[in-house]
């Protein structure tokens, strides 16, 4: 009886076989950790390309569209969610591609992230944004130092961006819980979306705020009114972090029923 039990255990020890020939297939090595270097640069590189999206796709929308708001905001709202798709498939695999410091706190509060952590990804994500920023003015020949005059404010623009903030951070918790590999596709289909149902046309990321601060073009928001916009995003995420970490909870989600065999 011992050695057949201890034969049971060897095979369970044991390398799963070929299904083919029979032989030993090697184990996947596990993945060595990324330093913090690597995704803070992965962070800010991002953020930038992200940025330089969002600012050059509505200075070409503008040019292109003669004046027509509309087509401008369609062409700058599709070029920024197939961005999203794009940047949080490639970097997210190093750094999470949070690209917002809303997203980054919010994981820290989920203890996804250490505390620690989060003031180097916020203080580059913003750096990156504005980096992205100028990069988009070099694109289209404008000068590089800008400061917007497009106002934006009002209790509409604060309430759209805390709405649009709280939905952004609900599509990424309750993708990440249920499908992981569709959060790149949902986050980049709900900022698309966002962009016609606010008022505000969905910023939903402080750092983006404050580097669209630094553009006098289509995507511009004047200095004076970005700290109400973060405010209204702290407001949207908080919430959205609470409430989502409810709903997800194991104790909130009941396991289905499995019937009694006969």
């Amino acid at each position: 009886m011992r050695e057949q039990l201890s034969e049971e255990r060897s095979e369970r020890l044991a390398p799963p076989r070929s299904p083919v020939d029979g032989e030993s297939v090697p184990r996947p090595k596990p993945r060595p950790a990324i330093g913090l270097s690597r995704r803070l640069l992965s962070e800010g590189l991002g953020t930038a390309l992200l940025l330089g999206t969002v600012v050059g796709s509505g200075i070409m929308g503008q040019k292109l569209s003669l004046g027509n708001d509309a087509i401008a905001l369609l062409a700058n709202s599709l070029a920024t969610g197939a961005a999203l798709v794009a940047l949080l498939l490639t970097l997210g695999p190093i750094s999470g591609a949070h690209l917002n410091p809303a997203v980054t706190v919010a994981m820290a509060t989920r203890r996804e992230l250490p505390w620690g952590n989060v003031p180097a990804y916020v203080g580059v994500q913003i750096l990156g944004a504005v980096l992205g920023v100028w990069a988009a003015h070099v694109m289209f020949d404008l000068p590089v130092l800008q400061a917007s005059q497009h106002a934006r404010t009002g209790i509409p623009q604060w309430v759209s961006e805390g709405i649009a903030t709280f939905g952004l951070l609900g599509v990424i918790f309750g993708c990440a819980s249920a499908r992981p590999t569709a959060v790149p596709f949902a986050v980049g289909a709900y900022i698309t979306a966002a962009y016609w149902f606010t008022s505000s046309t969905s910023f939903a990321n402080p750092a983006v705020t404050i580097a669209r601060s630094f553009t006098n073009t289509f995507a511009g928001i004047r200095p004076v009114d970005a700290p109400g916009f973060i405010v209204a995003q702290a407001v949207g995420a908080l919430l959205a972090t609470v409430l989502f970490g409810w709903l997800l909870s194991p104790a909130s989600t009941p396991s289905p029923s499995v019937p009694e065999e006969p």
